[in-house]
């Protein structure tokens, strides 16, 4: 596949502090420099950084509008615009498949970013299924924190000890809150067998 595919979808996955922000803006930018006309969107509840950037954990960012509802894609498109970028995949409702597929359908270069797992190491909202779907998926991994090996997990943290299996689905946080984790250092108390 091409640096640049028209019509097509690509996934950037992984768990938290993998890089999957820092590579969804270096395709992003590469797009911008072949003359591409790029937008990014992200989730308005992402606002751990700037609300209108989206902004690695490396503190590489770029301009993107934050939404509420993945729909809400629509009210912003750009006739012209060739490349898409949606940070934080795995907020947005399912309608994203849709959405997704819809855009591809009009030629356009669609680029989703997101955690293909949640905090207890199950499938995270739609990404299973765009990640099905999409012609490219990059699985990215980070350090473990415990024994610095690949990490593919993301540990959520309360008050320094793992995150109980029934605790909320989403909370947005940073380094406070999370670490990235082997699987065999990932633990969620409480997950059923």
């Amino acid at each position: 596949m091409s640096e640049y595919e028209p019509g097509s979808m690509e996934v950037i996955c992984g768990s938290m502090f993998c890089g999957k922000t820092e590579e969804l803006i270096r395709r992003l930018r590469r797009a911008i420099i072949a003359r591409k006309k790029v937008q990014v969107f992200k989730p308005a509840i992402d606002n751990r950084y700037v609300v209108e950037k989206v902004h690695s954990h490396a503190g590489i960012e770029i301009d993107a509008i934050p939404i509420d509802d993945i729909n809400d894609v629509y009210k912003y498109l750009n006739d012209d615009t060739n490349v898409i970028g949606i940070d934080e995949a795995q907020f947005f409702s399912e309608d994203i498949i849709k959405i997704g597929e819809d855009l591809v359908s009009r030629g356009i270069r669609v680029i989703f970013a997101g955690l293909d797992t949640d905090f207890r190491g199950e499938p995270f909202g739609s990404m299973p299924i765009l990640m099905a779907r999409a012609e490219r998926v990059d699985k990215l991994h980070a350090i473990c924190m415990v024994c610095g090996g690949s990490a593919s997990r993301t540990q959520r943290l309360v008050n320094g000890e793992p995150a109980h299996y029934d605790d909320p689905l989403v909370i947005v946080g940073t380094s406070e809150m999370y670490e990235a984790r082997c699987r065999k250092h990932h633990m969620v108390p409480g997950k059923p067998q």
